[in-house]
This record gives structure tokens, sequence and C-alpha cells, in this order.
């Protein structure tokens, strides 16, 4: 077995590739989404990149890793399972209530989202834990299972329980779910001291809602995948990748699918950060701009930011993710005139169906059809000649946004990419300046099939000098899965003081979580060589509402010298967030966390000798395309990316074609190809 195959579906396409262990080639396939049963397109794309490398069988397949958004798209277009809520008595309305703000600050008539489990399935039950872990009143077993037995003739599909104090005394949760088995056998459960031991409530709430929300779809998804994929042949345990960069097996990700929220997303991260470091370039912002939108994040010394959760459609989703801001912006965007007459882009979008008028099947101007006027795009073709483009559709479409503008189709063209530049702009700035780093600091490093044609214009718009292009950007998250390791996260809140007389106690809450990781690695068969720890806390000053997290420096444990390491780390961060430190104020943890990953083997960072060698080998021809309405369209040389050698140097401007996307040099721009076939475009003066 000598084949490792990543699969990553997007709104648009699915991306599949495949690394070779004994040639060490890595291959790439696209085709288009299934969305109404995403399994058909992976299929689909592992046989024909099975074909594709000269007839390989699936058999030969040693490790499969998936990303999906089959979880995520559940919650945001309302078709999870049918689910009952069971929680302690005089809370139920909670769920509705939530913090009492509103979506919007400024808008009164602005309607908070639709309860995932409406008013007449939440049932309460008698039961109380006091705020010290203690029980004050004993949990009523007859108040469950009436409870249970009329969510039952409801026909739920699914129950979520959520006590008051349940993350400092699971029992009366762990004995509501025994007999929520025993009276309905094969209902999904969701209890929020497994999924999120945390304090603040309604958080609590509306994760452990969401996880039994979507539990059915993901697991039934999952389930029929794995049979397919076995009934065709793979032997090895197929992994899914989750929020926070790692991967799991599909069974364990089953019973934890809120874990899979950015499942798509997270492993292109971690990808492009490993691509990154061996090229140099430890602080980096991803961007990931696919079909149907894209996704932000920052890396910094090499490691991506890891954040406790995000809100999805107006719901907090607590989960260990990696921090990743996402925008509707897209190759699929559609461009449409506001009531006042102004160009907008997004967050609509074409999808894989029917696409960008350019594809064949809508007649509305996408993202992709301002970029295919323009011949930024190859005008007759996309993917190696797979799939037709016509270019006088797209003109037509953008057209009729011409016309009421009292612009050209040039002019609207390139308004569009402006508009759409300047929303992801604003994206960028949210994972950095709102967060105290400098983009300027950092190099872009733009993938998914519509990155690298976009970054030189986004790099402008924030003052970034370098772009960073991976060899295989349009499928850069399927790559990363095959980059990525085993990995699950731990966490319990317990608010302690931070000092030298508390490390004791705090060392205790770590050892516990460690013994929880060693029974994990041992379920997991994660080899002991392969086992690694990383302890973090989420730290503030005592009597502030909000936390910040900090990495203990040690790993998993504190230093010998105590705590203060810690304590001026969280003042570092204190300040760079909120712009001041408060070295007086006593310090307190309110959760701890740990991560425990087991290595996989990874697809080695292929590196290549630099020679001085002439471009001019990859240059398959010239394309009219037009920078500018006044100066018209000007020919520019198109290069083959495949032909391009590390020591390569390219001035812009010019256009670098490959299977899975397309790379624009804007004047002024140079660009020069590394030890590892990056593309390094250091970004000229000119805009």
């Amino acid at each position: 077995m000598t084949l490792r195959i990543g699969v990553d579906t997007g709104g648009t396409f699915t991306d599949v590739c495949a690394f070779d262990e004994q040639t060490g080639s890595v291959h790439v396939r696209k085709v288009s989404s299934t969305p109404d049963d995403p399994g058909r397109a992976i299929l689909q794309g592992v046989v024909e990149i099975l074909d594709q490398i000269g007839g390989r069988t699936i058999d030969e397949v040693g490790y499969f890793a998936h990303g999906t958004t089959v979880g995520t798209n559940a919650l945001l277009t309302g078709r999870g399972a049918l689910t009952g809520l069971i929680t302690t008595r005089g809370f139920r309305d909670l769920l509705e209530l939530g913090r009492g703000r509103r979506p919007s600050m400024y808008d009164p008539q602005a309607d908070k989202p639709t309860p995932q489990v409406p008013r007449h399935l939440r049932k309460e039950v008698s039961e109380r834990v006091r705020h010290t872990g203690a029980v004050e009143t004993p949990l009523d077993e007859d108040d469950v299972r009436r409870a249970v037995r009329e969510l039952k003739e409801e026909g739920v599909q699914s129950i979520a329980v959520c006590l008051l104090y349940s993350y400092l005394n699971a029992d009366h949760e762990q004995r509501i779910g025994e007999i929520i088995r025993e009276e309905m056998p094969g209902v999904y459960v969701s209890l929020s001291s497994d999924v999120l031991p945390e304090f603040r409530e309604y958080e609590r709430l509306s994760t452990v809602v969401a996880n039994s929300y979507v539990g059915p779809v993901v697991a039934n998804y999952l389930a029929r995948l794995r049979g397919v994929l076995a009934d065709r042949g793979l032997t090895a345990v197929p992994h899914v990748t989750q929020s926070n960069g790692g991967v799991i097996p599909f069974s364990t990700a089953e019973s934890l699918p809120v874990r899979l929220v950015l499942s798509g997303p997270s492993t292109g991260v971690v990808g492009a950060a490993q691509i990154c470091s061996a090229a140099g370039f430890d602080d980096i912002i991803t961007f990931d701009m696919g079909g149907t939108s894209s996704d932000i994040s920052l890396v910094q010394r090499g490691r991506p930011k890891v954040t406790a959760g995000m809100e999805l459609d107006g719901r907090p989703v607590r989960s260990p993710m990696l921090d990743i801001h996402t925008v509707g912006a897209g190759g699929g965007s559609l461009a449409w005139i506001d009531s006042g007459g102004h160009l907008r882009v997004g967050p609509q979008s074409a999808g894989a169906f029917p696409g960008p008028a350019c594809y064949g099947n809508g007649d509305e101007a996408a993202v992709t059809d301002a970029n295919v006027v323009l011949r930024m795009l190859n005008p007759e073709y996309l993917l190696n000649g797979q799939m037709k483009i016509d270019r006088e559709a797209s003109i037509a479409a953008v057209k009729r946004l011409a016309t009421p503008l009292g612009l050209s189709v040039e002019e609207t063209a390139l308004g569009i990419l402006r508009v759409v530049t300047a929303n992801m702009a604003r994206a960028i700035r949210v994972v950095s300046v709102q967060r105290g780093y400098d983009p300027r600091e950092y190099a872009l490093v733009p993938f998914g099939g519509a990155g690298p044609l976009h970054a030189s214009r986004l790099a402008r718009e924030l003052g970034m000098r370098t772009i960073v292009v991976p060899e295989v950007p349009g499928a850069q998250s399927a790559l990363g899965l095959l980059m990525t390791d085993v990995k699950t996260d731990f966490m319990r809140t317990q608010i302690t003081s931070v000092d030298a007389t508390t490390q004791a106690a705090l060392d205790e809450v770590f050892d516990e979580l460690t013994a929880r990781a060693a029974e994990w690695f041992v379920a997991e068969e994660v080899d002991e060589a392969g086992r690694a720890l990383r302890s973090s806390m989420d730290l503030r000053y005592r009597g502030q509402n909000f936390e910040l997290a900090v990495d203990l420096p040690e790993g998993h444990r504190f230093a010998a010298d105590g705590t203060e390491a810690v304590i001026e780390l969280f003042h570092e961060a204190h300040e760079r967030v909120y712009g001041y430190r408060s070295e007086d104020a006593p310090v307190e943890v309110v959760t701890f966390r740990l991560e425990a990953s087991g290595s996989a083997a990874h697809v080695d960072v292929r590196r290549d000798d630099v020679t001085a060698s002439d471009p001019a080998k990859a240059v398959v021809g010239t394309r009219s395309t037009c920078f500018d309405p006044v100066e018209g369209y000007v020919d520019i040389p198109v290069y083959d990316r495949v032909r391009l050698t590390p020591g390569d140097v390219i001035s812009g401007p010019a256009i670098v074609e490959q299977m899975d996307t397309t790379t624009v040099l804007l004047p002024s721009d140079v660009c020069r190809v590394d030890a590892y076939r990056n593309l390094i475009v250091e970004i000229g003066d000119q805009a």
C-alpha cells in the first residue's frame, strides 16, 4: 500500500490529492461537487485520480483523509435532525434568550436565529448542582423518563442534554444519557459534559444542541461513505479532518460532529504553515479563495492561531478550532446592484450549479466572469481543458450590470474585482489588525482555485510586500490532509488564581487532562514515539468577563521557576489586544486546555536545487489582457507552471497557468521560483 489520498469537498469543486510514497510524486484532480450527495463526487474523484496515475486500484491506498462541509451546511441551511433537549428545570428558554443582545445593534427589527430545538421539544427535569459541584437537588429519574417518552412520541431523532453545572459534576448528565438509551435505543445522544465541559451555560447549551442537530446527518454521511469506499476495496481506516487542523477516524468523528465545523479549510492552513516554514516564511496570512467563500487565517512562528469557538449563523459554537475567518467572496460570488445603485459582490454565490455564466448554465455575473472578460483567466477552458469556458456568456452577464451603471464592460469587470478585493481585505484585517497584528509584517499565502488569481491586488490593498504561492494551490486543502496529525482536545473549566501558591493545584488539573490524553492515545493506537501534548490556559484579570488564551512555554506542565513566565505572556497578549496591561492586577485561569496529537506519515516538503535558467522555456504564448480600462488590452506572456524550475525569475505583467489555478502578476511584480517550487512574488509599487 503506497498511496495516500486526501479529498476536500468545496462548494464548487471537490479536490483530490494523491501522494505516491514510492515515487514521491503528488497528483491532483478536480471534479465538480455534488451538493445533493457529496460522496458521489468523492468517489468519482478517487476513481479518476487512480486512473490518472497509471491505473492504480483503491486497495493500494494505505491512508485516506477527507475534509467535509456536510455538518456546516446542515447548520447553515437548517437541514439537521429533529432534535429534543433536556435541561435543568427553569432553563429551557435559555436557548432562545441567549445573551439578551440584538443581532444588530442599530436594527430593532432584526430577528434572532430560529432555535434549532422548538420550545415544545425542550424538556425540563428536576435536579440541581451548585457552583461548587455539590449536589443540592438529586436527579428525579421519573422526571427524566417522562421527558424522554414525550420526546419519543414527538419522533425526535436526536436528544441534547445540558444541565446547569454539569461541567463541574457530570453524574446527572451521564445518568440521563443512560436512561435515554434505555428508553430510546438507537437515538443520537449528546451530553454537554462530553461535548463541551466548560462554563458559560448559553454557549455550552448552543454547542451541544448544534452537535445533536447535525449528529445524525454527519454520522449517516460518514457511515455511508465509509461503506461505499470499503465496497470499492479500501482497507485503510478513513479519517476526517477537524476544525483544529487534526484528523480523527470517521467512527470517532460521528460522536462529536460539532468539531467538524471548519473541517474543510483547516488542513489547508496546516499544510501552508509547513510548506512556508520550510521555505523560510514562519509568519504568514493564508488566503483560501474557493468558489463560494474565502477563508483567512494567521500563522505566527509557523503555528496556526487557535480559538475556542466561533459564531455560525448567529449561534455560538464552542470547540477548539483554527482561527479562520470566512467571508462570502469566492470565484462564484455574484455581482449585483443594490438599491442605491452601487455595485456589490456576494455573499450570494452561483455555487457548483449553475456556476458562473461562463460555465454555460447560468446568466448572472460572478467574479470568475469578470476575470474571463478581462482575460485574467483563460477565455477558452480551465483545468487543462476539462472545463470549457464561454467568454461571450461572461461578457453578456457583465454587460447587464454595466448598462445601468453607465460603465463599459471592462470598467464593470474591473469594478467587480475591486469590490471583491475590498471584501477580502476587510476579512484579513479581522484576523490581523483587529487582534493586534500588522499584516505588512506577514507574507500572503493564497490558495484555493481563485486565491493566486487575486493575491497581488489583495496584497497591494493591505500594503503587504511578499506573496508565497504553493506548488498545488488549487488543491492545498486536499494536500494539507496528507500533512496533518491525528489530534484531539481536552478541556476543563476551574477558575483558579495563577500565582506561586497555586502552582501545585494548576499542575494537578493538567495531570488529570494528561491522564485522559493517555487513554485516548491507547484507544487511537498512537505510537508512543509520535505522541505530543501542548497545554494552554484561558486567562484574565480578576473581574474581567472575557479571557485570552496563552500557551504554556514548557509544553504541558509549568516550568520549574513557577508561573511568572505564563503571567508575563498574558500581560503581553492583553497589551497587544487591548492596548494596556495591569501588572498589579491578580491573574486567574478560567479554562485549562490540552491538545493531544499523534504524528502520522506526512508528505515531505520536496526541495530541489536552485540553478540559473531561462524562464522563456515555460512561455506557452501571449494573451491580450486588460489591467486598466484606459490602456485597454495589452499582450502579456503566459507561462506553464509545470515547466518552471527553481531559480526562474519572471517580471510582471504576466500570467502563470497550471491545472488547478491561475496566478496573475500585475505590472512591476517580480516572481521567482524557490527550491520548494513555490512562487515567491515581490509586490511592485505600481497599482
